[in-house]
């Protein structure tokens, strides 16, 4: 077995593939929502192991540049938020759309559930600019059979009380709201394929002595 395989024993993966919103920007370790997750799994009894593949300031363009390397720890399902800092810069949105059916679709062939979190920009872009940018997740969605949470930052876009001084990164609180953004919309997959006594087994295993009796 080679030096990134991943054993077959280990507790199936989540990917959090994304920018400063999935790296936790601002906040502390512990408060970001790769994090609040990986905490809400454990409470609702779910082996998964969450991998928080959030690179700030990171573009569609870095995300597909970084996914053969997220892909070697063999995840069962992917939450991929890309495309802010893309509209952010005014990159070339039809590029930025291109990046992201890549993406998706290099995760189906690797049998790997994807989610695609959508994301909006503010009306200073230019409305025709700000529309196109909105439209290309659900299309994505579409095109790749993605599972499509419509709008990432539901609930906190916007609200000063729930992001940082710089109106564009949540705080803690903004991340507790989007990690039920993210829960709606991922834990009616995470049940696919898995064996729930397993499940049992790998977050609370049995001693070997226990057995033996």
């Amino acid at each position: 077995m080679g030096a990134d395989a991943t054993p077959a024993t280990d507790p199936p993966a989540i990917l959090c593939l994304g920018d400063s919103l999935t790296a936790g920007f601002g906040v502390a370790t512990g408060e970001s929502y790769p994090s609040l997750l990986q905490k809400r799994l454990r409470e609702e009894g779910f082996p998964h192991r969450v991998i928080n593949a959030g690179v700030s300031g990171d573009t569609t363009t870095g995300g597909l540049y970084r996914l053969e390397w997220a892909l070697r720890s063999r995840p069962v399902i992917a939450i991929v938020v890309l495309g802010a800092n893309d509209g952010l810069r005014g990159l070339d949105l039809e590029a930025m759309k291109q990046n992201l059916v890549q993406i998706l679709t290099r995760l189906r062939a690797a049998n790997v559930d994807p989610l695609l979190g959508g994301m909006r920009l503010p009306p200073n872009y230019g409305a025709g600019y700000e529309t196109r940018f909105q439209a290309i997740y659900p299309e994505v969605a579409t095109e790749t059979g993605a599972t499509l949470i419509p709008f990432f930052l539901e609930g906190v876009a916007g609200d000063p009380a729930l992001n940082q001084p710089d109106g564009i990164h949540p705080t803690a609180a903004g991340y507790r709201v989007i990690l039920e953004n993210v829960w709606g919309h991922l834990a009616p997959r995470l049940g696919l394929g898995l064996d729930r006594k397993a499940a049992a087994a790998a977050l609370d295993p049995v001693p070997p002595e226990a057995a033996a009796r």
